[in-house]
């Protein structure tokens, strides 16, 4: 903590140093880290100071870094310019993808930091996998992969709608949308 500066404004930055002697996964230690941001920003403390994960530990950089009070990061996430991302308990959001010249729902599926990132980088979907908790990028195997068009964000930033240009299927069925029932008097109707 060489550095810190111990002051009511960033006091609740000691919840942020969490050492650790390889007991925790990384995904574990950034859902620790965003719910300890999650209850900052709740207390109205907006913290500039970035995370660097590094030998299994989080150590805050923190020399000479700048805090202030938010009004409110939920105002800021609803009317403001900037992209700041509400993952869920999990560390996912939703994403939508929907076909860029249609509007036809292809699918829905869970991004988490990484592979919103990846996302953004490649230009190419990528998601979460709940079932095997890794990154994959749609369309890997097969070869229909989702190039992003554009992305859409929700109100309150916790739900992304992907306009893509799919190369195939989208679905794992092999027909375009995952969307391909209709469910019609308690029985699935195909479309």
């Amino acid at each position: 903590m060489a550095g810190c500066v111990l002051n009511p404004l960033n006091l609740a930055r000691l919840g942020t140093v969490i050492l650790v002697s390889g007991f925790l996964k990384p995904r574990m230690l950034l859902s620790i880290h965003r719910w300890i941001m999650e209850a900052a920003t709740k207390l109205g403390i907006d913290f500039a100071a970035q995370m660097l994960l590094s030998c299994n530990k989080y150590v805050p950089i923190c020399a000479e870094t700048e805090f202030h009070v938010s009004n409110s990061d939920d105002n800021e996430r609803e009317a403001g310019n900037r992209f700041m991302p509400k993952f869920d308990g999990a560390g996912l959001l939703t994403a939508v993808v929907q076909d860029a010249s249609s509007q036809q729902v292809l699918m829905v599926g869970f991004m988490d930091e990484e592979a919103l990132a990846k996302t953004r980088e490649t230009g190419l979907a990528h998601f979460h996998s709940r079932s095997r908790g890794v990154l994959w990028c749609k369309g890997e195997t097969s070869g229909n992969v989702l190039r992003v068009v554009s992305i859409k964000v929700d109100c309150d930033q916790d739900a992304l709608v992907l306009a893509c240009e799919a190369a195939g299927p989208t679905c794992h069925t092999g027909v375009t949308s995952c969307f391909y029932r209709e469910l019609v008097e308690g029985e699935l109707s195909r479309l």
